[in-house]
């Protein structure tokens, strides 16, 4: 959908940025081969478009004790969701939220300090509906980006 709007030289502008958001406009001038006022323009235009989301940085969930990693999935009933859809938006542990088809309306992806925390929000989500909880012991790939070919 958004691929009609990105031109060769967009495509290399984020898939540069997808791999390092730190890197400079002068850096990524010289391996697409435009100026830096043109790539800094072009980002700027992917930014407001809404192509381009944010900046992040990806830190170790260790460093702040984060050493459990989880997805929760909930099953919510319709007169509900808008209430859980605020709580889950206000759940500083939720790194990641979606909708999905299937048993479950939601899957989460969490970080805990311990199984005592990790407990009480489970408990506070099965108000809402039946959950489905998964610890992540390792993580084969990470998040890698979107694929830009």
């Amino acid at each position: 959908m958004k691929k009609n709007f990105l031109d060769e030289t967009d495509v290399k502008i984020l898939s540069l940025l997808q791999k390092d958001a730190r890197i400079s406009i002068k850096t990524i001038s010289e391996k697409v081969f435009v100026s830096q006022p043109t790539v800094s323009a072009r980002i700027d235009a992917m930014v407001k478009k809404g192509i381009i989301k944010g900046f992040f940085t990806e830190i170790d969930n260790s460093v702040y004790d984060n050493v459990i990693k989880c997805y929760i999935q909930i099953e919510v009933s319709p007169s509900h969701k808008n209430e859980l859809y605020d709580l889950i938006k206000n759940t500083p542990q939720v790194i990641e939220c979606d909708r999905v088809t299937g048993e479950y309306s939601l899957i989460l992806k969490m970080v805990f300090k311990n199984t005592v925390e990790m407990d009480r929000y489970i408990n506070e989500f099965q108000h809402y509906g039946r959950t489905k909880t998964q610890i992540i012991f390792s993580s084969i790939v990470g998040y890698r980006g979107v694929l830009l070919d």
